[in-house]
């Protein structure tokens, strides 16, 4: 069975320290869940995530899942803070309204130098998905 490198709350703790900006104007995005090839972020309701008409911008979600798939991959590997996106790609599947989203984040494959991860956006009190994200992240030899 696998492990996880690090804990929900080593990964926190890194992710803060690492990315601070994060946070900027007040602290809205939450990891509540890591294991071996997953991560769970929420994204609290906030007007500086909303786009005119009142919906939940395509920034905002990106940064969400990005965030989400770089926290599955430190919860895996530990922290390697220059572990680096290297492509993503969106598909906005419906308008969610003015609320806070959940994004799940699991890991497709993991090797030494690459990993391939997906994430699921749903409002917290759905399973319909708002949005399905794809990314590649590049993973530093080690030194």
């Amino acid at each position: 069975m696998a492990t996880s490198a690090m804990t929900l709350d080593e990964t926190v703790a890194f992710l803060d320290a690492a990315f601070p900006q994060m946070h900027h104007g007040g602290r809205s995005y939450h990891l509540v869940g890591v294991g071996p090839s997953r991560a769970t972020i929420r994204m609290d309701h906030h007007a500086r995530h909303l786009r005119p008409g009142g919906t939940v911008s395509g920034p905002a979600m990106m940064a969400l899942a990005d965030y989400a798939l770089y926290a599955a991959i430190l919860a895996s590997i530990g922290p390697v803070a220059l572990a680096v996106t290297t492509s993503l790609n969106f598909n906005f599947l419906r308008k969610p309204g003015p609320t806070g989203l959940v994004a799940e984040a699991r890991l497709l494959k993991l090797g030494r130098r690459l990993a391939v991860g997906e994430v699921a956006i749903t409002a917290p009190d759905s399973e319909d998905l708002v949005c399905h994200a794809t990314g590649t992240y590049a993973i530093p030899p080690e030194r």
